[in-house]
């Protein structure tokens, strides 16, 4: 039986040696029928010695495109846009396994569902900062699929439509609220880490930080008329601090 193609999103700027590994990682997937994408913001570094690299690992599979963006979100926009794959995921750091894809796809096709996720390790190099256990819920009780874990079939994002730009770090969130708000999205779940996450992204990197994403946050619930945001905010923020009580 043919497998259904699979698009794999990366995002880029100006860290040629970080997406020489995730590049590497994706190469030793398993899954053969997959697409790579990677789009980058426009990189003053070594990207076209990359990309030369990718190009002989992934032949006519790769596609790229190397551009000024607004940020992370837009620039997934832009993979999305880019995509040609049955299921679409991201990879922003590296996968656990060989076989993750092939482990993600095979559970929504056996269970016949709209997208799959995972759990996921934060990492400070070789220790565990951070332990994202979340399982099955509700949003309105801050429950949240992994992003960095999370693949959805192409009828997602048609039906739902893609990550709004103005959200600086909470975009994946709102995004994911506007289709799991109503459960009309049925998602799977591997409770298994496929996923190694370096700590210390734009949401997790000051102070500043978590108080803008706990606003942004907030914002996404009431424009999803997700009833009581407050208390789905405060459930969130409970979650997210657990995830490091775990570790």
């Amino acid at each position: 039986m043919l497998q259904p193609k699979v698009s794999i999103i990366t995002t880029n700027y100006n860290d040629a040696d970080h997406l020489r590994e995730i590049i590497g990682n994706i190469a030793g997937q398993d899954y053969g029928n997959m697409e790579y994408i990677i789009v980058d913001g426009g990189s003053g570094d070594h990207f076209p010695k990359v990309i030369e690299e990718a190009e002989e690992l992934f032949g006519d599979r790769l596609k790229w495109i190397s551009e000024p963006d607004k940020g992370i979100f837009d620039a997934i926009n832009k993979g999305l846009k880019l995509a040609a794959g049955d299921i679409i995921g991201c990879c922003f750091d590296e996968f656990t396994c060989r076989d993750a894809i092939t482990k993600m796809v095979s559970i929504m096709e056996k269970e016949g569902t709209d997208g799959v996720h995972a759990d996921i390790n934060y990492m400070n190099g070789n220790t565990v900062v951070r332990k994202w256990r979340q399982g099955t819920g509700k949003v309105r009780w801050g429950w949240m699929p992994a992003h960095q874990s999370l693949f959805l079939r192409r009828e997602v994002y048609e039906k739902y439509g893609i990550y709004k730009t103005d959200y600086r770090i909470a975009a994946d969130y709102e995004f994911m609220i506007r289709f799991l708000k109503d459960n009309r999205v049925r998602l799977s779940y591997i409770p298994q880490v496929l996923v190694h996450m370096s700590h210390g992204g734009t949401s997790t990197n000051s102070l500043k930080a978590y108080m803008e994403s706990f606003g942004e946050s907030y914002r996404a619930l009431k424009e999803n008329n997700v009833p009581f945001p407050l208390l789905g905010v405060a459930c969130k923020t409970v979650r997210v601090l657990l995830q490091f009580v775990r570790s």
